[in-house]
């Protein structure tokens, strides 16, 4: 109304013009004003007015201007809004639940870790002062004899002997390193979960396998020493396994299935026998390394842990005998055992066992997780060909085209019936 009016006016006043005026200010009187010219103050429909003024150019805008520009990934998003089902707001929630377990977890096996490095250092310093000074007064004992000498000598030797024997069973450098493995294995699985969590629906499957995988580390890296803790010295030496295992029966229902999904999902046959060939060359040659490393690590861990004791108690029984010639033995027994436990704990062997085990089981694993890959006769339900090869080339610490190359080699050797003359990982 308030439009009307003023337009009404604008007319009046311009009919005593000329007729040239007076054709510009009809002409001018057609257009509808914008609503911020006219001023709405002085009358008494003026907020109704300027609110209906406001909608018509609102809806104008809309109908006569220039179409609105909306991002086409904004619109999806807008129009069609992610609805996940109850069921995998469910998943998601335990999910959840398990990645705060996962985070507890590393926080503990790193302050393990730091405490048991430190027993390694305190233990080791503590026998080795223990022994020396006991070998001091068993040397000063069989210059000038002196039972007080013989006595606080055969003292230290055998509470030497005692934490020596401690130190040998547990092998604190050992455990250091466990909580190291079990730490970083825990961060990495820590990192799936969260990828997991934002990329992509969970299922109950995935669910499942995330507890194996925690419950898998938690039995190959436990935290208490007694009952549970890791067989320090093995009849055989084992690749260390960190995650669940598959049973043969279920490896075997998985090659018999018959599937009609033609579909490869980025592998052909060429990738297929690439991946076989990479499998012979890390059982072949960088698992095998491995064992034979650990094996010998092992032994000289188990000699070291025997001489040690055995050493410091050669020189208690001595230094307790009395005599010239006892104290003398007790002195080169107690040198001798301080040099034997230096190199043994100083030196980190049970450290040097466990990493190698360690390095042995990852082999074993990237062989495992091929295997079963390869087995999987439903393209749609591996991992995406081009994916798991460009995987498979960083764990390896290779490029793409070196990971083929090493394919080839292993090929050819199989066919000329020679040995590949290198290793396939490049890390270590």
């Amino acid at each position: 109304m308030a439009a009307l009016q003023a337009t009404s006016v604008l007319v009046s006043s311009s009919s005593s013009s000329s007729g040239c005026s007076l054709k510009r200010t009809i002409a001018a009187s057609i257009k509808v004003p914008k609503p911020s010219i006219l001023s709405f103050a002085d009358h008494p429909g003026a907020v109704i007015a300027k609110k209906l003024a406001e909608e018509l150019s609102i809806r104008n805008s809309y109908s006569f201007a220039e179409p609105l520009q909306i991002d086409v990934a904004q619109k999806d998003r807008i129009l069609e809004p992610h609805l996940s089902p109850a069921s995998s707001i469910e998943t998601t929630t335990k999910l959840y639940a398990i990645l705060e377990a996962v985070e507890d977890r590393v926080e503990m096996h790193h302050n393990i870790g730091e405490q048991r490095d430190n027993w390694n250092k305190l233990l080791l310093n503590s026998v080795n002062m223990m022994t020396l000074t006991a070998t001091t007064m068993a040397a000063m004992a069989a210059t000038m004899p002196a039972t007080s000498l013989r006595v606080c000598s055969a003292l230290l030797f055998t509470a030497a002997t005692g934490m020596s024997l401690v130190i040998s069973k547990i092998q604190p450098s050992q455990l250091a390193e466990e909580q190291r493995n079990a730490l970083r294995l825990f961060k990495e699985l820590r990192s799936k979960i969260k990828s997991m969590l934002a990329l992509r629906y969970l299922t109950e499957s995935d669910l499942k396998e995330t507890m194996e995988k925690v419950l898998a580390l938690d039995r190959a890296y436990p935290l208490p020493l007694l009952g549970a803790m890791i067989e320090k010295f093995p009849a055989k030496f084992q690749p260390a396994t960190w995650w669940p295992r598959v049973s043969n029966n279920r490896r075997q229902s998985r090659g018999r299935k018959t599937v009609t999904n033609t579909e490869q999902n980025g592998w052909s046959e060429d990738l297929e026998v690439e991946m076989r060939a990479i499998v012979q060359v890390l059982k072949s040659k960088d698992k095998q390394d491995y064992l034979r490393l650990g094996n010998l690590a092992l032994k000289l861990n188990k000699m070291l842990a025997v001489s040690a004791p055995l050493l410091t108690g050669i020189a208690t029984a001595s230094s307790a005998f009395g005599g010239s010639m006892a104290t003398t033995v007790a002195a080169i027994a107690g040198a001798m055992a301080a040099i034997v436990n230096s190199f043994e704990h100083g030196g980190q062997v049970g450290m040097v066992v466990e990493m190698y085990r360690n390095c042995a089981g990852f082999f074993e694993l990237v062989e495992e997780t091929i295997e079963m890959t390869l087995e999987e006769r439903d393209y749609s339900k591996r991992e995406n060909g081009e994916m798991f090869e460009m995987k498979v080339a960083m764990k390896l610490g290779r490029s793409l085209s070196q990971l083929r190359d090493l394919a080839r080699k292993s090929v050819a050797s199989c066919i000329g019936g020679t040995e590949v003359d290198e290793f396939g990982s490049k890390l270590f």
